[in-house]
């Protein structure tokens, strides 16, 4: 006989809850939101499980790859979805919910979400600290040119390397703004020391890599491929046909619109190297895309 699962996971604990294929309900039980805790209910023998379902949430990725590497058949449940199911329930406990979550399993009333892997997770939690560090740097400086401006004096255009330098010049004279300036100098110092440091791990970790992107994309990802065609229409001297096909929109209608352009066709590129191992040529006639 066939069985079915619904895990209701919070921080602490998870409501579990084990249903036959004619919908009897066979077991139930609470237990720490562990992997460990959780195999020792779902490894057992007794058990032939179908599907094992569990809400998208904080933990949620944690504990998929924990149960999808004991080979048990875990699905990750879009959250919306679900709620929208649970929520005709009269009493709304955690025991109810991996009840219902149990039966959605059992008729196949749910959907399925992609659940990264760990890698990718870390990858991530590398893009987002570093870009976290860089809103944090950024605020200090436009902090301090907006209270040095208070009296009179002005930054003005100055790159990163010197904006310390210009700061320090600025408040010589002023050894009251001293004592209150160099908290924030240090501050910012230790915020750009850090940030060097992980974007040398962002380019290691892509240096070399045969295109492989997810097929999911977010925010963050058409950010990055929407800098990478900034960088190639504007910075990089390196020619190419496909600076040129950009260059070619730019002409007719706009930098802007040309480079949201060619950001969609690095995608489509980075997408066909990586499901063929196909590779890019600079040259239009050796192209293959």
């Amino acid at each position: 006989m066939d069985y079915f699962a619904g895990l209701d996971v919070s921080v602490k604990d998870t409501s579990v809850c084990i249903v036959d294929s004619t919908g009897k309900i066979v077991r139930e039980v609470k237990v720490a939101s562990e992997p460990d805790a959780l195999l020792a209910v779902l490894r057992n023998p007794a058990y032939d499980f179908k599907r094992i379902g569990l809400e998208a949430g904080p933990l949620s990725q944690w504990l998929f790859s924990a149960l999808a590497e004991a080979e048990l058949p875990v699905i990750c449940v879009e959250t919306r979805h679900m709620r929208a199911v649970l929520k005709a329930q009269i009493n709304k406990t955690d025991r109810n919910d991996a009840r219902g979550i149990a039966q959605m399993m059992r008729v196949g009333l749910y959907r399925p979400v992609h659940v990264k892997t760990l890698r990718s997770q870390k990858l991530r939690m590398l893009l987002t600290h570093r870009k976290l560090l860089q809103a944090k740097a950024i605020a200090v400086e436009n902090d301090l040119r907006a209270t040095l401006r208070n009296f009179g004096l002005k930054v003005g255009v100055v790159g990163r390397v010197k904006f310390e330098t210009r700061i320090k010049e600025l408040i010589e004279s002023f050894p009251d703004l001293v004592a209150l300036v160099e908290p924030l100098l240090v501050v910012r110092r230790v915020l750009r020391e850090q940030i060097a440091i992980l974007h040398r791990r962002v380019l290691a970790a892509v240096r070399d890599r045969p295109g492989a992107i997810s097929r999911c994309g977010d925010e963050m990802m058409r950010t990055t491929l929407y800098e990478a065609a900034q960088v190639m229409l504007l910075r990089s001297a390196k020619w190419s046909w496909l600076k040129a096909w950009a260059m070619k929109i730019a002409k007719h209608r706009g930098m802007k619109k040309a480079i949201v352009a060619l950001a969609r066709r690095l995608a489509v590129i980075m997408h066909r190297i990586w499901t063929d191992g196909s590779e890019f040529r600079w040259t239009r006639g050796a192209a293959a895309v």
